[in-house]
């Protein structure tokens, strides 16, 4: 659920669920009391002593009733005593009553003048008071509850002493309570649930989010977070695991990226390494005077010369693939012509292969107009490597290597094929990954950056073509690569 929704369905549920509640709460309080009023029942002596509210009104004031009571037992001339009248009254002001006291059918003391002469007309007349097992006597239009107690004064005149609780006035305070406790009541619910609600669903996925971001900063790549909510919390968690896969992704590739760095520098050392050796060794040949004569000085430099070729191809490999590293080959495309391109690159070839008893064939079976976009030098580079690979793993003592060119409609296909020591099944999804080597046992002979053939396939891919190989052990190797035909605009 959406943050926004969240907390619109608070605000509401704030306003709504305690006023909600709060009226009914108020409706079963008022219907409480109606019911209440409705079973005392009018001056009805004995439905007002089974009247268990009425009773616990009446338990409020027994106190000072029975204190009065022992009071006229002992000496009832104190009730004639208006000091002591007041002590009792102020006794009954908390519980909502006031006193009475009737001598013959005069007022002679009243703790409430504007009310006692509402009800004083209608007090019972002397010797009508309640046993002891009755709660009182009970006015339901006024609603009053009285008590009696009949006793004489000094000079023998009757005398009634009335306790008047107004009923009205507890029922609506003992309302006023319920309703305030179910008023809080409810605000305490309502607070509980919302606040279980909010946390269940904003503060316990922000601390599990926490968690995992703890874990990313400590470098735990493997915390996950998965879950089925919706809306911006749903969002997050799915982010976050968006986020946890890149940097692990990245990570990855960083840690394989410096492994391959590590190994190109220990290749490229190696390899250059051989050259330098052979080269300090016929230098220090000729310092030495070993070679005397012309034709041994002539063997000694062209090695020395052989040499330093081998160390500026293995230059020019790693500045290549440098460039490939950070995606910054120059390019110079332009058109030109298959047959007379590649004709130019065997031929060029060609004489270097002879050299080392190698037979070159070159056959292309295109229209002599074909033409392709490509950077001739790149293009070059390209040939270049496949060949020199197959030079390098050219285990036959008369090798040959055959270059085609086929017409694929809208493409031209480049063919290379060796008849060298070939490549296993297992190798050969794999020869165009950069530093892969599939002899595992570096020689001078075989060495190599392992990064030819991966240079060769970016190269390919710029151009918008694709290269892939076939090999069959001991049999030999043919690299494939398409390149699309230009075609010449209509008018």
């Amino acid at each position: 659920m959406k943050f926004k929704t969240r907390l619109l369905i608070t605000s509401i549920a704030i306003v709504l669920v305690p006023l909600l509640l709060t009226s009914i709460a108020f409706i079963v309080v008022a219907s409480h009391v109606e019911n209440m009023e409705n079973e005392v029942g009018i001056l009805d002596r004995k439905n007002l002593a089974r009247a268990y509210t009425i009773e616990n009104y009446s338990q409020m004031t027994e106190e000072v009733l029975q204190e009065v009571k022992g009071q006229i037992e002992h000496d009832s001339v104190k009730l004639e005593d208006r000091n002591y009248l007041d002590e009792i009254g102020g006794e009954l002001n908390d519980k909502f009553s006031y006193i009475i006291v009737r001598k013959a059918d005069e007022v002679y003391y009243t703790g409430n003048d504007t009310d006692s002469q509402q009800i004083f007309d209608m007090l019972p007349e002397y010797g009508n008071e309640l046993p002891d097992s009755e709660t009182g006597l009970y006015y339901n239009d006024m609603k009053k509850l009285v008590k009696q107690l009949d006793f004489r004064f000094a000079d023998g005149e009757d005398g009634s002493f009335f306790i008047v609780t107004s009923v009205r006035s507890l029922i609506s305070k003992n309302a006023l309570r319920e309703m305030i406790f179910a008023l809080i009541l409810v605000l305490c619910l309502t607070s509980m649930v919302l606040t279980w609600w909010m946390q269940k669903g904003l503060f316990t996925p922000i601390n599990q989010l926490n968690t995992a971001m703890q874990n990313i900063a400590e470098g735990n790549l493997e915390y996950m977070l998965t879950t089925e909510e919706k809306g911006e919390i749903g969002e997050l968690y799915r982010n976050y695991e968006d986020m946890r896969l890149r940097l692990k992704e990245s990570t990855d590739e960083k840690f394989e990226h410096e492994q391959k760095n590590r190994e190109l520098v220990s290749n490229i050392s190696h390899d250059l390494k051989t050259p330098i050796t052979s080269i300090k060794g016929y230098v220090e040949g000729i310092m030495d005077g070993v070679a005397d004569t012309p034709e041994k000085m002539d063997k000694y430099i062209r090695t020395i010369y052989d040499k330093a070729n081998d160390m500026d191809r293995l230059i020019n490999e790693l500045t290549t693939y440098s460039g490939i590293d950070t995606n910054r080959i120059p390019y110079n495309f332009r058109r030109i012509n298959v047959t007379d391109y590649f004709g130019d690159c065997v031929e060029e070839v060609g004489l270097d292969l002879e050299s080392k008893n190698i037979e070159l064939n070159y056959d292309a079976l295109v229209e002599p107009s074909t033409q392709i976009i490509a950077d001739p030098e790149q293009l070059k580079r390209v040939i270049n490597n496949i060949i020199s690979n197959s030079v390098k793993y050219m285990n036959k003592e008369k090798g040959v290597i055959d270059i085609r060119i086929l017409d694929e409609l809208d493409s031209i296909r480049v063919e290379i094929e060796d008849n060298g020591m070939g490549i296993a099944a297992k190798d050969l999804p794999n020869v165009f990954e950069r530093f892969y080597r599939t002899d595992a046992s570096r020689n001078s002979s075989k060495g190599g950056s392992g990064i030819g053939l991966s240079i060769v396939k970016k190269i390919i891919e710029d151009h918008g073509g694709y290269i892939w190989a076939t090999s069959k052990e001991n049999e030999g190797t043919c690299m494939h690569f398409v390149i699309r035909k230009y075609q010449a605009p209509q008018e």
